[in-house]
């Protein structure tokens, strides 16, 4: 526990401390945000303000985890290595895709197409090694069953596991970029999310079936303690990027930010076999990833009438007239609802087994 509590204040101070330098740097040189011309007229003034901010998120939960590790003289687990893994790698990608943006200075990055490939490839290394790197229990980071609390009895073979595995990182990746519009609303949400993880990890290290003494609905999920360093040391390091990226946002984390985050709520629902539940923790996302598909097939079926005034959902209230910040509070209670809920159902199937 001592690991999941130095974590986390690493995680923290170094986004508090860090933002603030990268902020400075990032002005110097000019690297601000380009707006879209066909978003609302309000987010023009927005216009410079610095993005990446996703990579002072990235290292200082790398550098959360490390410090925690060699303060405890533990060593590394595979899960969390993984993990890491694929928090880095989608963050490259989404890092990449912002200079783009910025060093060219044109509002697309990298082509939807290369974005994709560089998704693809990095999600298929981390399914690849978490279906087949055992421990000494035969232990896999994840493992062939659908889950919603834990493992149900719906088993995938080898292939389509890792479609779903694709499925899953690229959904919560771009739910997490479509929701990133407003100041402070991803982080926010996002907060609330990896918070989930902290207590659902650390419930199921308590309840592991390879303790001395398990009980009899104990959870068989590989390394959750290890898996509660990276959720406090990302959960810190979100918060303290909060303090900068609130309204008015003095940073944007970019795709940096958006994809890796995404696709680490994927990774943590996958490795603690709770990837139905992940729709429920992070509801808000799904939300306004449905939004948008609502919006684009019914202008498509309806030859271009629109549900919304715009998608995704933030933009229709901001349309109405709603504050910015009057939105990222009120969508932020959406989202604790979401996550209050989701480890109410967690808890509830720990009780009476209903699911």
């Amino acid at each position: 526990m001592l690991a999941v509590l130095i974590a986390g204040v690493v995680g923290l101070v170094g986004t508090l401390v860090g933002t603030r330098f990268a902020i400075s740097v990032l002005v110097a040189k000019g690297y601000g945000q380009l707006i879209r011309d066909d978003g609302p007229t309000s987010h023009h003034v927005k216009r410079g303000t610095p993005t990446m901010g996703g990579l002072v998120i990235i290292i200082s939960t790398v550098l959360g985890y490390a410090i925690a590790k060699l303060v405890t003289g533990y060593e590394p687990s595979a899960s969390a290595v993984l993990l890491l893994f694929l928090f880095v790698g989608l963050g490259a990608i989404g890092f990449l895709d912002d200079w783009i943006k910025v060093a060219k200075q044109r509002n697309l990055g990298l082509r939807s197409k290369a974005k994709m490939v560089g998704q693809i490839l990095v999600g298929l290394v981390f399914a690849v090694l978490a279906i087949g790197w055992e421990n000494d229990n035969g232990q896999t980071p994840i493992t062939h069953a659908i889950s919603f609390t834990r493992d149900l009895s719906w088993e995938l073979p080898t292939v389509l596991l890792i479609v779903w595995v694709l499925l899953m990182i690229a959904g919560a990746s771009n739910g997490v970029n479509l929701t990133d519009g407003l100041d402070g609303l991803a982080t926010g949400a996002a907060v609330m999310v990896f918070g989930a993880f902290i207590l659902i990890n650390v419930w199921q290290s308590n309840q592991s079936c390879f303790m001395l003494d398990p009980g009899p609905k104990c959870y068989e999920v590989r390394d959750p303690l290890d898996l509660a360093v990276v959720a406090s040391a990302v959960t810190g390091a979100c918060f303290g990027f909060l303090w900068w990226n609130a309204s008015p946002a003095k940073i944007f984390m970019g795709d940096t930010g958006s994809l890796s985050l995404g696709g680490l709520m994927a990774g943590f629902a996958l490795m603690t076999r709770t990837e139905l539940l992940l729709i429920v923790l992070g509801g808000l996302f799904v939300i306004i990833t449905f939004s948008v598909i609502l919006q684009v097939g019914y202008f498509k079926l309806s030859g271009g009438k629109r549900i919304f005034r715009m998608a995704p959902l933030q933009h229709h209230f901001e349309l109405k007239g709603w504050a910015e910040i009057t939105i990222v509070v009120r969508f932020w209670i959406i989202s604790g609802i979401c996550v209050i809920s989701g480890i109410g159902l967690f808890y509830w199937e720990w009780v009476v087994g209903a699911f």
